[in-house]
């Protein structure tokens, strides 16, 4: 079934001056700093955490509906998740602002000095899900990392018109000062995701315990680093299941939503939440290995080898069927 993808949609650009920023810096002018710096490098990356989502469930065969705003310098980033799977008919292109993008440079010591412009990001506020929800047919709305008032607006409206939805806050909870809109975000949500972090300061900031958090949603889904992810909820026992066997590092970046993207495909193949989860953390392996967060390919029989590898022959058999 379609799934509608909410967040945040942006591009990297990713630079590397070959020195120390430390050594162009004097301590008695630091109130008056005025630098550039020669780079010899620079890397343009498609990112935001809705189009990773998308791009991974496209990869394992889902139907992802991308939702968010963007510029009109979106279009060659449309044709890259178009031709890969995702549907982009329901974004919203501003008329006054870019895509929202980080500049960053990196020194030789790994420092870094960076900007976020969150430009039509600022105006997911004013999307409406239904649109999207009655043309493709979906069964679940995911609200990740986004503007927060269109977060909040989000959920909101998925509770009124009945929509099922899982809430992502993600790394937003720090953004969210306000309690009551992180219980508005996550009120009624089939799923919620989080790491552990993010999930011991959405309880310190809105004033619930666990027990309360889990008593407004179906399904908790928190991801524990080199632990693997716990899955518990009100009529689910609670399981750990441990991370997929990787073969390198590259970069950590996007593994999170690689992991989200491939157990919400699974599930909706039908398998348990074990399955679902091991197939999520297999596939965010494929990004741990990668430089980019869209820059891998699945192929079946070399994810079931995968799968197999870390979970066993029978998990492999029985997520095989759907790759094909």
């Amino acid at each position: 079934m379609p799934v509608l993808v909410a967040g945040s949609i942006a591009t990297d650009h990713l630079m590397h001056f070959p020195g120390k920023f430390t050594d162009q810096f004097m301590a008695d002018q630091l109130h008056n700093v005025s630098l550039s710096f020669l780079v010899d490098d620079l890397v343009i990356r498609r990112g935001g955490v809705a189009p990773n989502i998308c791009y991974g469930m496209a990869q394992l065969g889902g139907a992802p509906v991308l939702i968010g705003a963007v510029g009109e310098d979106f279009e060659d980033y449309r044709a890259w998740l178009e031709r890969n799977g995702v549907n982009c008919e329901h974004i919203l292109v501003s008329e006054y602002h870019h895509t929202a993008r980080f500049i960053c440079t990196t020194d030789d010591d790994l420092c870094q000095i960076g900007s976020f412009y969150t430009g039509a990001m600022s105006e997911a506020r004013n999307i409406e899900l239904a649109p999207a929800w009655r043309a493709t047919g979906a069964d679940l709305v995911v609200i990740s990392a986004d503007d927060p008032d269109a977060m909040v607006r989000h959920s909101e409206e998925c509770r009124q018109l009945g929509y099922r939805f899982a809430a992502d806050p993600s790394q937003q909870v720090t953004r969210m000062a306000d309690g009551d809109a992180l219980i508005k975000l996550i009120e009624g949500a089939d799923l919620l995701f989080s790491n552990e972090y993010e999930r011991g300061l959405l309880e310190s900031k809105s004033g619930l315990s666990s027990d309360e958090v889990l008593a407004r949603v179906n399904v908790r889904i928190t991801t524990l680093g080199k632990r693997g992810v716990e899955i518990s909820g009100r009529d689910v026992e609670t399981i750990v299941v441990p991370v997929a066997k990787e073969r390198a590092k590259a970069d950590p970046t996007g593994v999170g939503d690689a992991l989200r993207a491939g157990l919400l495909t699974a599930r909706d193949w039908g398998l348990s939440w074990e399955r679902s989860a091991q197939v999520g953390n297999t596939l965010a392996c494929y990004v741990l290995e990668t430089l980019g967060t869209q820059e891998y390919e699945i192929k079946p029989g070399d994810f079931a080898d995968r799968l197999a590898e870390s979970y066993g022959d029978d998990c492999a058999d029985e997520v095989l069927p759907f790759l094909s």
